[in-house]
């Protein structure tokens, strides 16, 4: 039974990135630059409202104590450094990014390691019992990660299609979350 619960932790967020991913089905011709940029600001307001309400407050409530802001508040910093030097770093190098799209893809590609790890603990505690962990809690916060990754996958797969790829190339790349480049040659074989 613990198996059949992780594996849904696992495919639930992925299906939300997967429908998210699906939207560039609906656009026959290429995207406007103004749909896009609905798209994405709606994409980044639920992102936010999910960091929020689905990570950070659980997070802080999750530490007992006077001080339970402290060690989430170090998370989000040391969070926000990696990224800014990510930035940097390639804006100096100039090799890292193509174009905006490969940026934020790969801003979004990083973003779902500790969301995978998040999804992890919770259906690791709730599992073992842990933190009062229930199975129901743990599947809430996996259907609130799993909402949160609709308009994630909008936001990589429909820049793509703006950039003349196919629906289906970029239906696969916002489907895994992925820049262009690193799968370029498994994608190319599809068309």
């Amino acid at each position: 039974m613990e198996i059949i619960k992780s594996i849904l932790g696992i495919l639930i967020p992925f299906l939300g990135t997967v429908s998210g991913s699906a939207v560039v089905f609906a656009f026959k011709s290429n995207v406007s630059h103004k749909a896009q940029n609905i798209f994405l600001a709606f994409s980044s307001g639920v992102m936010i409202a999910a960091s929020i309400w689905s990570l950070i407050i659980p997070a802080i409530e999750m530490y007992s104590g006077k001080f339970g802001w402290f060690p989430v508040s170090i998370g989000i910093l040391i969070g926000a450094i990696f990224l800014a030097f990510t930035d940097f770093y390639s804006k100096k190098k100039n090799k890292a990014f193509k174009n905006k799209t490969e940026k934020l893809s790969f801003a979004l590609t990083l973003h779902n390691i500790p969301e995978g790890m998040a999804v992890g603990v919770v259906f690791a505690s709730a599992l073992n019992g842990n933190f009062g962990m229930e199975f129901i809690s743990a599947m809430m916060f996996t259907i609130g990660i799993a909402i949160q990754n609709i308009p994630e996958g909008m936001a990589i797969s429909l820049p793509y299609k703006t950039e003349g790829l196919s629906n289906t190339k970029s239906f696969l790349l916002g489907a895994l979350s992925r820049n262009r480049r690193t799968y370029s040659s498994n994608i190319n074989t599809l068309n």
